[in-house]
């Protein structure tokens, strides 16, 4: 990731009002070898089931064409053959918006037929001329396509939508021709004027949430928004397990005293070392909001000192199921969980010390050695979440 900034990617849905499914579809995939993140945001013709396979379909190329720098023409070309035919309509049809973003804020936007993509400049709108590209096949001849490519600086947010943002309240006494692209922009702008680090994911509930307010909270399409933030990382550092050897304990306490971020300790013994090491009490909690792990402990300069190697554990498995629907409570790992969300870059250090209790037969099976567990999350948090993790063995 780059030194400079971090790129935060959210998306909100609204689905067409009664649908049960979602005829929009945003994809995003991180190839952390090449440096590059791509987005992808798709609206299938029509609404409800036939429209999520057509915009599925379509993401899904668009996301793997793009990951293989394939030219724009031949991505383009692929997906208009592919498509099936609409049985209706006649005609096989669904838009897309590609961003392909490198880590040095190099980004490529490609779109057919999706609403022009806006990208801010702090709350300044940058205008920008758009390529055109006009494919030539026989069954994709005239279709044409727009692409731009800029260098994203800090604080550049670009916000791309589906058609059911700028055709909100369409037909209503307020907006008779929808809500349009002129009020989205005002709009967007306004937001980030009131608050100027306003995150991707509240920016792209909140033009969501108008676009559904417009249409009378009865959505007439699947309405869709995504935002790209460019901006400093909020860091976070996880301690967990003693170092391997006894001597390296005051590295441990000087790694958590020099750190610039939230810090969490998850481990009795690991939070000893660091009480003892920097002079600091731990002062132990008798709540059990979750009455499967122990109860948090405080200590002064540190957000959230838990258990160690069941609390994990724990946070591993609610990672693998976490999705939009999820509501966290107020027990130790859902802690855990609610600072990584809302964290970007990640350190984890892992102490190598054996614990002896650990390897007792009679425990659980899936009590799992403290490397183990803390890999899997260190992955779910990289491929799940695209968050930048940076793990360190002490």
């Amino acid at each position: 990731m780059s030194t400079y900034a971090y790129i935060e990617i959210k998306h909100e849905s609204k689905n067409h009002y009664g649908e049960r499914i979602c005829g929009d579809v945003f994809l995003t995939r991180r190839i952390k070898e090449e440096g590059r993140t791509i987005v992808v945001l798709s609206d299938g013709l029509g609404h409800g089931v036939k429209a999520n396979i057509l915009a599925t379909l379509t993401a899904t190329m668009a996301l793997n064409f793009t990951q293989e720098h394939k030219d724009i023409e031949r991505i383009a070309e692929i997906i208009m053959k592919t498509l099936p035919v609409d049985s209706v309509r006649k005609i096989s049809y669904a838009t897309f918006t590609i961003l392909d973003i490198e880590d040095n804020g190099k980004t490529t936007i490609l779109e057919f037929d999706n609403p022009e993509t806006l990208i801010f400049d702090g709350n300044r709108l940058k205008k920008h001329e758009w390529d055109k590209v006009v494919l030539e096949t026989e069954k994709t001849k005239g279709k044409e396509l727009r692409t731009y490519q800029f260098n994203a600086r800090q604080e550049d947010r670009i916000i791309i939508t589906t058609d059911g943002i700028a055709q909100s309240g369409l037909g209503m006494g307020k907006y008779p021709f929808g809500w349009g692209a002129d009020n989205l922009k005002e709009f967007a702008g306004m937001l980030i004027t009131n608050e100027a680090n306003i995150s991707a994911e509240m920016l792209s509930r909140k033009v969501v949430n108008m676009a559904h307010k417009n249409d009378q909270y009865h959505s007439k399409d699947d309405t869709s928004c995504a935002v790209v933030y460019f901006r400093q990382p909020r860091r976070l550092l996880l301690c967990t397990g003693p170092p391997y050897k006894k001597e390296r304990d005051e590295q441990l306490a000087a790694e958590v005293r020099g750190f610039e971020g939230r810090i969490i300790i998850s481990g009795a013994t690991t939070a000893d070392i660091i009480s003892r090491e920097l002079d600091r009490e731990i002062e132990d909690s008798f709540e059990f909001p979750d009455p499967d792990l122990p109860p948090i402990a405080y200590m002064e300069g540190i957000d959230l000192v838990t258990e160690g190697i069941l609390t994990l554990s724990k946070v591993t498995e609610m990672l693998r199921s976490y999705n939009n629907k999820t509501s966290l409570g107020k027990g130790p790992a859902d802690a855990i969980i609610k600072l990584f969300l809302e964290s970007d870059e990640i350190h984890l250090i892992i102490g190598t010390r054996i614990n002896i209790a650990h390897q007792d037969p009679n425990l659980p099976v899936e009590l799992e050695i403290r490397r183990t567990v803390v890999k899997r999350i260190a992955r779910l948090l990289e491929e799940k979440f695209l968050k930048e993790v940076k793990v360190k063995y002490i």
